[in-house]
């Protein structure tokens, strides 16, 4: 018996969604000469999302290996672009934090995302681009308990 499955599941629609978004965007990064990779960037993005964290929890909320993670760290601090702190509480773990000269690279990388949002709307109008954004919402909410 061969079952058929709708290309078009909510499940099928975000996924494939998040992954033309990230190719898209990941072909951009690479394009602009910003001096990171796709991966250091959205690296940069999460630690900006969040402000100063744990390197582990960093990792945990980009859905990564710990191990990934601190390669694309270790070429952020390289550069200057991020500072690696001892924790006051765990001597053992690692506190991340932007530097000023990670400023440059993150306004680099928001106008290449404002860029993929404006792919992603397309002719959509302002009224319904933000309707779907609640309703994105609403339903990240609904896993996080909270919007």
């Amino acid at each position: 018996m061969s079952l058929r499955f709708d290309p078009d599941t909510f499940g099928f629609l975000v996924t494939d969604l998040a992954r033309l978004i990230r190719a898209d965007m990941d072909r951009r990064i690479e394009a602009a000469g910003i001096g990171v990779t796709p991966g250091e960037a959205r690296t940069l993005i999460y630690a900006a999302r969040y402000g100063v964290l744990r390197q582990n929890v960093l990792a945990e909320r980009m859905g990564l290996e710990a191990m990934t993670v601190s390669v694309y760290l270790d070429r952020l601090e390289e550069r200057g672009l991020v500072k690696r702190m001892p924790d006051p509480a765990d001597r053992r773990a690692k506190l991340i934090r932007l530097t000023r000269k990670a400023d440059a690279v993150l306004e680099a990388i928001l106008r290449i995302a404002g860029e993929v949002r404006a792919r992603a709307r397309g002719e959509m109008d302002e009224e319904s681009w933000a309707r779907l954004r609640d309703l994105l919402k609403q339903v990240r909410g609904n896993f996080t308990g909270g919007a």
